[in-house]
């Protein structure tokens, strides 16, 4: 076994709880097609070790013999989601950090095409959707309006109310599953990108790779100590704040599936970019 001292890539996973969709999870990451990367996890379950578990352990231990450096850290007392981020941001040492959620299942190919679009537009983010799979039938023609980039990704300011935010809709459900389908995106014999677009979005959830030092100019996630702790919506305010310097956009086809767990974050009532602005 080789560890990589410097990954060019970090993988910052925010974790509470959720043992088993976290190790599903790591295990996504055990198959991806491009392996120079590293991964920290900060949990901050007060009366539990979810990464002590057989599950999350075994993992860890397959990315390890990959030569894939595993850190974890228990990262108390919890002061918001914001703060958590910025911790792992902190940590990261890589030019390019994955802001990974812990109940996602990856494509193998997810990795080695973000890095590819990013380093491509040179821009702030590039993130992939989540999908939805238990959405597959349920269609819904009126919330898939997408628009592809035609140029080089450009800053943008989006803000709420604007029609730049309706594109939110297009990562309801399984959007962008069957968008992704009518554009023809997935070779359906090897399931591997057939073809690739790069789009407008409001934000992305889930998983989202960004140049660090871009992330980091804006302020990062530092924004936390202006929030009360109990926020929702701090991935959606950076986002903001970088897209409107340096630009990001969605990538097609996702390749990222949600686990479609009930959220850890139940109350939402404080939405970090309806009280800060960008």
């Amino acid at each position: 076994m080789v560890t990589r001292v410097m990954a060019t890539i970090d993988i910052l996973i925010p974790t509470y709880r959720r043992a088993a969709a976290l190790a599903v999870t790591l295990t996504s990451l055990c198959a991806q097609a491009y392996r120079d990367f590293r991964v920290i996890i900060s949990d901050q379950t007060e009366d539990s070790d979810p990464l002590a578990t057989g599950e999350v352990q075994v993992a860890i231990r397959v990315l390890q013999a990959h030569g894939n450096s595993v850190v974890t850290h228990k990262h108390l007392p919890r002061r918001g989601i914001a703060e958590q981020r910025q911790f792992l941001l902190e940590q990261a040492t890589a030019p390019y950090v994955l802001f990974l959620d812990n109940d996602l299942i990856l494509e193998p190919y997810v990795l080695e095409y973000l890095l590819q679009a990013i380093q491509e537009e040179q821009c702030g983010f590039v993130g992939s959707a989540v999908i939805g799979l238990s959405f597959l039938n349920d269609v819904r023609p009126d919330q898939q309006a997408i628009e592809l980039w035609q140029e080089p990704v450009q800053p943008e300011v989006v803000r709420s109310g604007t029609p730049q935010w309706e594109r939110y809709k297009l990562h309801n459900a399984a959007n962008l599953y069957h968008v992704q389908q009518q554009l023809g995106c997935i070779n359906q014999a090897s399931h591997f990108p057939a073809k690739k677009y790069k789009y407008k979005v409001a934000w992305v959830a889930g998983c989202v790779l960004y140049d660090a030092a871009k992330l980091r100019d804006v302020g990062g996630f530092s924004f936390w100590q202006e929030l009360p702790p109990n926020h929702c919506g701090e991935d959606v305010l950076a986002q903001l704040r970088v897209m409107s310097r340096y630009g990001g956009c969605g990538l097609l086809p996702s390749g990222v599936y949600h686990q479609e767990l009930p959220t850890t974050i139940v109350d939402r009532s404080q939405d970090a970019p309806q009280l800060l602005s960008i």
